[in-house]
């Protein structure tokens, strides 16, 4: 059923691998700023296609079973090039910021498949509140980190003091992992009542 919320969810898969290609050289500030675009369009059609759909009546199972996995391998690639590039890198811990987009990816595929495990027992899931602000502090910590190498040397003032884009998206991305463990941990416990 190819309805407009479906095909927006649709073409946010689709342009996972331009993303990824647009990030794939660190070194290219132009590339990094339309990553940050498509980042950011990708970003509005999620909202949107979730909008659309409940405005319109038109829920689907496909828009149900798509738009997670649209989120997933969005979040997922960007997390694993931007390791591979030597982005996610920052002060005082270096690569140790990459435990922090570790604990995200684990989290993705353990919850993905307790919801599948309960699924077959028609038990559902729902997201709940800390889990959409974790999602919206990994959403605001990837597109900060996908400006570091596209607007160099920029800052904002912040509280005093200046905030770079490495600042916000290595804090956001630490807030998001300690949000992804306690989520993690509260749907684990859900699950484990359903399990003999």
């Amino acid at each position: 059923m190819l309805t407009l919320p479906n095909l927006l969810t649709l073409s946010r898969i689709v342009a996972v691998p331009l993303l990824a290609w647009l990030l794939w050289w660190p070194q290219w500030q132009a590339g990094y700023g339309l990553a940050f675009c498509v980042y950011c369009l990708m970003g509005i059609t999620d909202y949107f296609d979730g909008y659309v759909a409940r405005a319109q009546g038109t829920v689907s199972k496909l828009g149900i079973f798509l738009d997670p996995i649209a989120d997933k391998i969005m979040v997922a690639a960007v997390i694993l090039v931007l390791t591979a590039q030597g982005v996610l890198t920052g002060p005082y811990v270096g690569d140790m910021h990459v435990i922090a987009g570790l604990v995200i990816l684990l989290r993705e595929i353990a919850v993905s498949g307790l919801r599948e495990f309960l699924a077959d027992l028609r038990i559902s899931m729902p997201v709940s509140r800390l889990a959409k602000w974790k999602t919206a502090f990994q959403i605001i910590a990837l597109g900060s980190l996908i400006l570091v190498p596209a607007a160099p040397g920029w800052s904002v003032p912040f509280t005093g003091g200046w905030a770079t884009p490495e600042t916000v998206g290595i804090v956001t991305l630490w807030i998001a992992a300690l949000l992804t463990l306690i989520t993690g941990w509260d749907y684990l416990r859900v699950g484990i009542k359903h399990m003999d």
